[in-house]
C-alpha cells in the first residue's frame, strides 16, 4: 500500500466521519430544543412533540459512534509528533464528552418513558448535556486547536476560533440557549476544511481524483 495514499485517506475519513457528526448532533440538539422550549431546565416536555425527543435519542448513539471516529482518525492524521500531555487531554476529554452524552440520552430516554415526567429527572439529564457534555466538548476543542497550532496542522484563524469556540462553551455553558449548537458547528468547519485541504493534496501526490 502506498504510504502516501494512506496519509490522504486519514485526513478524508476525518472529515466525513467529523461531518457526520457534526449534522447528527447538531439535528439531536434541534429536536431537543423544539420539544423543551425555553429554559430547558425547567420546562416541561411539549407531549405534542415527544416524537421529536425520541428521534433525537436514536441518533445520540450514532452522533457518538460517528465522534470516536472522528477522534481516532484526527489523532492519527497528527502522528507521532503529538504533545504527549496535550493529546492526554484530547482523549480524556473526548472519552468524557461521548460518555455523558450517552448518559444525557440515557436520562432522557428514562424521563420520557415515565407516564409523569419527574423536575429531577428533567434537570438531571439536561445538567448532563448542557453543562458536563458541553464543558467536555469545550476542552476537547481548545486541546484540538492546540494541537492543530502546534503542529501546524490548521491555519492560525482555525485554530483561533476553535480557542474561542472553547472559551465561550466554557464560559457561557448551560447560560445561553442555543450555545451548545457551538460545538457541532465547530466540528462542521474543521472537517469540511480537512476534506478541503485532502481534495487539492490528492492531485499534487498523484494519488488520483478524491
Amino acid at each position: 500500500m502506498d504510504p502516501t495514499t494512506d496519509r490522504l485517506k486519514t485526513p478524508r475519513a476525518a472529515g466525513m466521519a467529523g461531518v457526520a457528526f457534526a449534522l447528527l448532533l447538531g439535528a439531536a440538539i434541534v429536536l431537543m430544543r423544539i420539544s423543551i422550549p425555553g429554559d430547558a431546565a425547567d420546562a416541561a416536555i411539549d407531549q405534542d412533540r415527544r416524537w421529536a425527543v425520541q428521534l433525537a435519542l436514536q441518533i445520540v448513539p450514532f452522533a457518538g459512534i460517528f465522534f470516536l471516529w472522528f477522534m481516532g482518525a484526527l489523532r492519527a492524521h497528527t502522528g507521532a509528533a503529538e504533545d504527549r500531555f496535550i493529546a492526554t487531554v484530547f482523549l480524556g476529554s473526548g472519552f468524557v464528552f461521548v460518555a455523558t452524552l450517552f448518559a444525557a440520552a440515557a436520562a432522557a430516554g428514562t424521563v420520557l418513558n415515565e407516564e409523569t415526567p419527574s423536575d429531577f429527572g428533567r434537570h438531571y439529564a439536561y445538567t448532563l448535556l448542557a453543562t458536563y457534555a458541553m464543558r467536555m466538548a469545550a476542552v476537547f476543542v481548545l486541546a484540538t486547536s492546540m494541537i492543530g497550532r502546534t503542529l501546524g496542522v490548521f491555519p492560525r484563524p482555525l485554530a483561533l476560533l476553535g480557542t474561542v469556540v472553547g472559551l465561550v462553551l466554557i464560559v457561557v455553558g448551560a447560560g445561553v440557549p442555543w450555545s451548545e449548537m457551538l460545538f457541532p458547528a465547530w466540528a462542521l468547519v474543521i472537517s469540511l476544511y480537512i476534506l478541503r485541504v485532502r481534495r487539492t493534496a490528492a492531485p499534487a501526490d498523484g494519488s488520483g481524483p478524491p
